[in-house]
Formats: C-alpha cells, sequence, structure tokens
C-alpha cells in the first residue's frame, strides 16, 4: 500500500477538526467563583509586583471587593430565578446552580468576608520594632526560633501571603457544595484544603505547635482525600460515570441505554456499596463527624486563630452542601444503605463531642469539640431525607458560621505575655476585668447551647423538628440529651468569667481595630437577629431547598 493512500486512510479515520467540541461554559452564572479565582491571582501578582510596605493595603483591598463582589453576584442569580425556576446544570454538567448551592455560596462568602477582617487584624499584639504585627509569622519559611526569622520581625515583615490564600480556599468552598460531577468534587476538595493545609502552620507565637497541626492536617487530610478518591474510582467503574444524575439513575435502575461493556458490573453491589461508603468517609472527615474527627482539637488549638474561625465555619458549611448533594442527589436510592449508617454516625458525634468537651482545659479545644457535637446535630437534619430536613440544615449551618466566627474572634482578644491566653484558667474573672467582652463570648455561649432568642435555639429546633417528621425520633431524643450535657460546659465557662475572682497576673483584653469590632458585631447580630425573628430566614432556607436532579 502506497504511503498517500495510508495518508488518506488515517485522516479519514480521526478528523480532528470535527471530534473536539468547544466547551460551553455559562460565565454569568458561575461568576461568584470566578471574581474570587480572579482576584486570588490578582493578590499572587501583588506579592509579586507591588512594594513589601504597600502589599497589605492592597491585598485587604483586593480581597474584601472580591467577596463582596462574588456575595452580590450570588444575590443577583437567586433575584433571577436561579434558586428556583431557573435552576439547573451549568459548565457541561459539572457545577449545579441551584438554591442550595447559591445559599450555601452566600453564607460561604459572608462568613469568608467576617473571617477576612480577623486576618488583616494588626492591633492586638504590641509593636515589634515599631512595626504592627498581625496574627502570622512574620516569614513563614524561616526556622522558629532562627537569626532568620528575628531578622524578618525586625525588619517588620509581614506574610500577606495570606490573603490570596484565603480566597483560593474560599473558591474551593463555591464549589465544594455546587459541584454536579465526582471528579469536580474532588478537584473543589483539594483546591480548598491545600491552601488550609499552609494557612494552619502560619501562626506568628507558638510556631512549633502550629507546625505540628499543619502536617496533623495534612496527613489525616490526605488520607481523606485518598478515601475518596477511591470511592469515585468505584463508583465510576459501577456506572461508567462521573455524572450524580448518570450514577443516580443506574443504582434506581432508571437508564435508558446500558454500555454494553458495563452491563456486569452494574449489577455488582459491592462497587456501589463499598464506594458509596469511602466517599461518604471522604466528606465526613471534612465535616468532623466522629470517628474521623481525631484532627479537629489539634488543628484548632494550633493553627492560627482568625484561621481557626474560617475553618470551623465555612469549611464546614462547605463541606456539608458537599454531603448533602451526595446524599439527595447521586444516592437517593440507598437510601436504606446510608441511613442506618448516619444515624449511628450522628449519635456518636452528638454524644462524643459533648461529653469530651467536659474534660477540657483549653477555650480552642473546647470550642473544637463543641463543633464536633455540632456536627452531629446538623446530621440529625440530613437524615431526615425530607425538604424540611435540606432547609433545616441550611438554616443551621448559616446561624452556626457566624456563631463560630465571632466566638473564635473573642478568643483573639484575650491576651497575656505570650500572646493568646488560651487556658481556660486565666478567664477567670473576666466579666469583671472586661464586663463587654465577657457579655459577648457569653451570648456565644447561649447560642452555642441553643438557648432561646439566640439562632442556635432556632437552628436546633428547625434540625430537630426535621428530623422528627422524618421519622428519626429516636436520634431527637439523644440530641437533647447531647445538648443538655454540652449546656454544662458552656454555662461552666460562663460561670467561671462572671462569678470567679480575676486574679492579678491575669490576661488584659486587647482594643481592636474596627476590623474585629465589625466581625464579633456581625456575630452578635446574625445570632440575635436569627434568634429573636428567624421566620423569614427559616422561609428563605425552604425556597433554597430543592436540589436540581
Amino acid at each position: 500500500m502506497s504511503a498517500s493512500a495510508v495518508h488518506s486512510l488515517w485522516t479519514s479515520a480521526v478528523d480532528p477538526i470535527a471530534k473536539i467540541d468547544a466547551p460551553k461554559i455559562e460565565y454569568a452564572q458561575l461568576a461568584p467563583t470566578l471574581i474570587v479565582v480572579g482576584a486570588a491571582i490578582l493578590g499572587i501578582l501583588i506579592e509579586g509586583f507591588v512594594p513589601r510596605r504597600s502589599r497589605y493595603h492592597a491585598q485587604l483591598f483586593v480581597a474584601s471587593v472580591a467577596l463582596v463582589a462574588a456575595f452580590a453576584a450570588v444575590v443577583a442569580l437567586a433575584a433571577d430565578g436561579y434558586g428556583t425556576t431557573k435552576a439547573g446544570i451549568a459548565a457541561m454538567g459539572a457545577i449545579a446552580v441551584d438554591g442550595p448551592a447559591l445559599f450555601l455560596q452566600g453564607t460561604i462568602l459572608l462568613t469568608a468576608l467576617v473571617g477576612l477582617f480577623t486576618f488583616a487584624e494588626r492591633r492586638l499584639d504590641p509593636q515589634a520594632h515599631g512595626n504592627r504585627v498581625d496574627s502570622f509569622a512574620a516569614q513563614a519559611s524561616s526556622v522558629p526560633g532562627s537569626d532568620g526569622e528575628k531578622k524578618a520581625v525586625k525588619a517588620g515583615f509581614t506574610t500577606t501571603e495570606v490573603f490570596p490564600l484565603l480566597l483560593f480556599a474560599v473558591a474551593g468552598m463555591l464549589v465544594f457544595p455546587a459541584a454536579n460531577d465526582l471528579l469536580t468534587l474532588f478537584v473543589a476538595l483539594e483546591v480548598l484544603s491545600l491552601p488550609l493545609y499552609l494557612l494552619c502552620a502560619l501562626a506568628r507565637r507558638k510556631r512549633l505547635i502550629s507546625q505540628e497541626a499543619a502536617v496533623k492536617y495534612f496527613l489525616l487530610g490526605s488520607f481523606a482525600s485518598a478515601f475518596l478518591l477511591f470511592g469515585i474510582a468505584l463508583l465510576y467503574g459501577y456506572a461508567g460515570s462521573m455524572s450524580y444524575a448518570t450514577i443516580a439513575q443506574v443504582v434506581d435502575g432508571t437508564i435508558a441505554e446500558v454500555d454494553p461493556a458495563l452491563v456486569n458490573t452494574m449489577g455488582n453491589d459491592v462497587l456501589l456499596l463499598v464506594g458509596a461508603g469511602l466517599l461518604i468517609m471522604g466528606l465526613l472527615f471534612k465535616v468532623g463527624a466522629v470517628p474521623f474527627h481525631m484532627w479537629t482539637p489539634d488543628v484548632y488549638q494550633g493553627a492560627p486563630t482568625p484561621v481557626t474561625g474560617l475553618m470551623a465555619a465555612a469549611t464546614k458549611v462547605a463541606a456539608f452542601g458537599a454531603l448533602l448533594r451526595v446524599l439527595y442527589v447521586l444516592l437517593p436510592g440507598l437510601r436504606w444503605d446510608w441511613r442506618p449508617v448516619m444515624w449511628a454516625v450522628a449519635i456518636v458525634t452528638m454524644l462524643g463531642g459533648a461529653i469530651i468537651a467536659i474534660t477540657q482545659t483549653d477555650i480552642k479545644r473546647l470550642l473544637a469539640y463543641s463543633a464536633i457535637s455540632h456536627a452531629g446535630f446538623i446530621l440529625a437534619g440530613v437524615i431526615a431525607t425530607t425538604p424540611e430536613g435540606i432547609s433545616s440544615v441550611l438554616f443551621y449551618l448559616a446561624a452556626y458560621s457566624f456563631v463560630t466566627i465571632g466566638a473564635f474572634a473573642v478568643v483573639t482578644l484575650v491576651r497575656d505575655a505570650g500572646g493568646e491566653a488560651t487556658h481556660l484558667s486565666k478567664w477567670a474573672g473576666l466579666g469583671r476585668r472586661s464586663p463587654l467582652v465577657a457579655a459577648v463570648f457569653a451570648v456565644f455561649l447561649l447560642a452555642f447551647a441553643g438557648i432561646p432568642l439566640t439562632s442556635g435555639f432556632a437552628g436546633k429546633f428547625a434540625v430537630f423538628k426535621a428530623a422528627a417528621e422524618g421519622g428519626a425520633v429516636p436520634l431527637v431524643v439523644v440530641g437533647v440529651i447531647a445538648s443538655a450535657i454540652a449546656a454544662f460546659f458552656y454555662i461552666r465557662v460562663i460561670v467561671l468569667m462572671f462569678f470567679s475572682e480575676p486574679k492579678p497576673e491575669g490576661p488584659t483584653v486587647a482594643v481592636p481595630s474596627p476590623l474585629t469590632m465589625m466581625a464579633i458585631g456581625m456575630g452578635v447580630a446574625v445570632t440575635v437577629v436569627l434568634g429573636v425573628a428567624p421566620q423569614y430566614f427559616l422561609e428563605l432556607a425552604g425556597d433554597a431547598g430543592v436540589f436540581v436532579r
């Protein structure tokens, strides 16, 4: 056969121009995420080209404008009906634009904005060599205690890279609850996790504990990502697709045409059950549910407190959003298999978090175990498998995220010579030394405990009501018992602050800049408003509680 004949065969067999379709991307519907990613890239350019003395203000300006603009884009999409009538799938099936996605994205952006204010705080520590300092290491690459670190502190360096890292993490969080195929889910998980691993290691004080926390988080997070990826591989082997809708149809047996190559695997329930189990395991790690919670107290304690606040609030919102979508859109046909498992996880998470919190002597570890028990309460709403279950979880996440970030902002204010005074004994008598700060912290603790007229009560009531209507009454009973146990250690801290004698060598309360005041003020405002008048926000969550399939 001549060379020209071979060439003609080759060109006719593969027409390179006809085969590749240009991707169809709905940029307007993806605007919130694109704005945040664009600002993060701009932040990297600022690090490279703007003089060091101007970087802090430039980064803070870019990050705040981006988060506000992205929130405005979410509101515009919701007002245009993308949360209800126009809900659909964007980016060639990769991203869902629907009520839960927009509600959770709005919550993440607002909590990230409040978190940004705590990141930017520079008035809490005394000035070093005439320069204002923030919560982050002067030069992250230098060994703790080395000459390089001392020189960086003396020169007044600041790690302004934390702002683009925050934006990249937020971009991952925005995609995570909206992901509509398994590959997008995994990419979003990595994009939100990797910046957080770095941010955890950047504490200015107690750097060795901070670096240890980051290594623990990175190693355990990598294991969880591996479980998730292995689960994705098994589900792809089972259904021959990464798309949530296609896998759900294969699970239900309603798929229209079956690929002959997949006939054998589609009947293999082992692939399905093990794959789904590994996938859910990876998500429960991010949520911080027992028994995948071991990283939470160590990381919360070691990370810089502004980073802890951001992780405790925004990451939990994103992870629960992704878990809801996986259970309600991807695996509704496996409900009878995953519900009993989630029952067990919810019970041990509620009780485990509440009981172990009683023994804690460090305020950040106490809030970490509190976060674990709250994950159990939210799981009660997830188990309801009703529209009320979805909307109650959305409301609880919105209420919980602001209380959490406000509480961690207060923790940054109580300081002694070694930086933040996180040991509980040092908080004794704080109510007499600084009544306003103690009163604000007491409001947050009462909200965590679920006392009426706080957002915590409205959230817990909505979640437990949905669970009871969904047939999970025993779970609600356990939840109420766990809440009673949890109330003990929250009220113990309030008693310690207001009814103990202040020690003469006790900590001082730093006077923050308007940035931290705004963060704490927003936390208090949301806590009170959602507690006193929750109806509008419950209806908003109810309207947003329908997944597009």
